[in-house]
């Protein structure tokens, strides 16, 4: 599926979040446009990977998509529409028992969970498959445990027999993790792919990812990867472990490297196997004017409340933008309603005031720089004036190489040339960009999207606005340093009880927009069509994906 970027790899674009159609958000979020549902069909889902990866050890892949029909892991996420993200337990009876202050967690295994071909899956498969995520020759994969488990610098996998000793399994239903500090937000961690069990000797880096061994309701029949996946169900999956996947179709076929606008076309016509079909890919501003066109598909469009945050980062440590005052003059003079107005529209995303996303728990509203959406010249002018440069700002703005980030850009550009703020776009293709943008430091503003690796303030704030994330490929690209928010992020990621994290959590984001290193602008939707037939088609209120987990087909 199409990630956006996140603690390991930033978004792509913002226009391609836009444009929705007007009653047309909650589409078919439950059961569409009626019917009764059931178990049974095949389920056909489009999207323009090309292969689909399955190696938890090299997966970012969310919790409620792709991978977690097939594996599952210690623990995992509850959402659904209206409701803050949970975690929860999957294979693990319960979401962690902490102790030593939070710098150790414990876990019991549920009992009657089994492999594909009904062998019962044990500690040591948990530990095995966290283990090769560890190895050379499997990386890209989400790798937050590495950095947190005692050793895991030093550790370079299993496949020349070494075992990491911070991960104990005392029994078979039993495993244990040390951690080199506190870390309340532990039980997510373990929803991430590398916690999916593997059976030892049978993780071949080579082939796993073609043909992983199912602990989900589904196994892999076929995979010719780069074209088709399918999966049929694992008869070894027991319902009565698992409380968030339904397992609802027969068969899943995933049909790789699709064009998005043919898929798009395909699904409108809603015939055939379209029916029993959902794209993985949001949909564009040009798909969705195609959608627009017909009132039947611009039914079955499911839109998100909210998604990533798109946001004008400023290089806090160059020139002129070291001086909070002009940084606040940005705030005032950017032009929200006209970056919005570029991406697509109103339903391109609602207007941005805070750092942690909607639909994430302790999320705190407010609104420091409080202008309408055009901004507020004036405002912008006085502070510009106070700091001595009230005509003499001249920026770089560095940006991607595509027409809807660069109209995007053009709409900052122009909203600070009111208040006398030259800025020169400076255009990179996407791999040049996210490279300079995240090692360089010789532009002075970025535009930037952000979409958490799990639903926890965690994700949102310490990749971006954490000291340590400056430079040598780290997502904190306005450079921002504060020695204050450092010290309650370290505090906050300790706090082992879960609404007073939040707490600090909320207090940091405050904090940060204090500094103003960032211009937050929108927080995009995302919007995905599927086939009359699809039912159970939800996008919760986090992440602003389909929850592949729950969908079924009308008998």
């Amino acid at each position: 599926m199409h990630r956006l970027r996140t603690a390991s790899v930033v978004a792509a674009s913002a226009a391609a979040l836009a444009l929705a159609l007007s009653g047309c958000s909650g589409g078919s979020g439950s059961n569409g446009s009626g019917g009764a549902t059931g178990k049974g069909g095949t389920l056909n889902i489009l999207t323009t990977a090309s292969p689909v990866h399955l190696d938890p050890a090299t997966s970012q892949n969310l919790s409620t998509t792709t991978l977690g029909l097939i594996v599952r892991r210690l623990t995992t996420w509850q959402i659904e529409p209206g409701k803050a993200a949970k975690v929860v337990p999957d294979l693990a009876t319960n979401t962690g028992t902490p102790s030593d202050g939070g710098k150790t967690w414990t876990y019991e295994l549920k009992k009657g969970v089994e492999f594909q071909d009904g062998s019962a899956i044990t500690t040591q498969d948990i530990k095995y498959g966290i283990e090769r995520s560890f190895a050379s020759t499997l990386t890209g994969g989400l790798s937050y445990h590495k950095s947190l488990l005692v050793g895991g610098d030093a550790y370079r996998g299993p496949f020349d027999g070494g075992s990491l000793d911070s991960i104990a399994t005392p029994d078979d239903r039993t495993i244990v993790f040390h951690l080199n500090a506190a870390y309340g937000d532990w039980p997510w961690i373990a929803s991430m792919p590398a916690f999916a069990p593997v059976p030892e000797g049978k993780g071949d880096p080579n082939t796993y990812d073609k043909d992983p061994v199912s602990s989900g309701p589904y196994q892999v029949q076929s995979n010719q990867q780069g074209s088709e996946l399918t999966l049929v169900r694992n008869k070894y999956w027991s319902a009565k472990t698992d409380s968030v996947r339904t397992a609802g179709p027969a068969k899943i076929v995933f049909k790789e490297g699709q064009d998005q606008s043919t898929a798009t076309q395909t699904l409108i016509a809603d015939s055939g196997d379209a029916k029993d079909s959902f794209s993985a890919t949001y949909l564009g501003a040009a798909e969705l004017n195609q959608v627009r066109q017909n009132p039947s598909a611009a039914d079955r469009v499911a839109t998100s409340k909210a998604g990533p945050l798109t946001y004008l980062a400023m290089n806090t440590q160059k020139g002129a933008l070291a001086d909070l005052k002009v940084r606040q003059a940005i705030e005032y003079a950017t032009d929200k309603r006209a970056f919005r107005i570029a991406s697509g529209g109103a339903q391109a995303g609602t207007y941005a005031s805070t750092l942690i996303t909607p639909g994430i728990a302790g999320r705190k509203d407010y609104d420091l720089y409080e202008a309408p959406a055009s901004g507020n010249v004036a405002k912008a002018e006085s502070l510009l004036k106070s700091a001595g440069h009230a005509s003499d700002l001249d920026l770089t703005l560095l940006t991607q190489n595509d027409p809807s980030f660069l109209a995007q850009a053009q709409a900052l550009q122009q909203g600070l040339k009111r208040a006398g703020i030259t800025v020169t776009l400076k255009p990179e293709d996407a791999d040049s960009f996210y490279t300079d943008a995240t090692n360089d430091d010789s532009y002075d503003l970025v535009l930037y999207s952000w979409q958490p690796d799990f639903p926890s303030a965690n994700a949102n704030i310490q990749p971006l606005f954490a000291s340590s994330q400056i430079g040598s490929g780290g997502n904190n690209v306005s450079h921002y340093a504060n020695p204050d928010v450092d010290a309650l992020i370290a505090t906050a990621t300790a706090t082992v009880d879960t609404a007073d994290a939040q707490a600090i959590w909320a207090q940091v984001d405050r904090k940060i927009m204090q500094d103003a290193p960032v211009v937050p602008l929108t927080y995009a939707k995302q919007s995905f069509l599927h086939g009359s037939n699809v039912r159970d088609f939800q996008i919760a209120d986090f992440p602003a994906y389909p929850n592949y987990l729950k969908v079924t087909l009308s008998k």
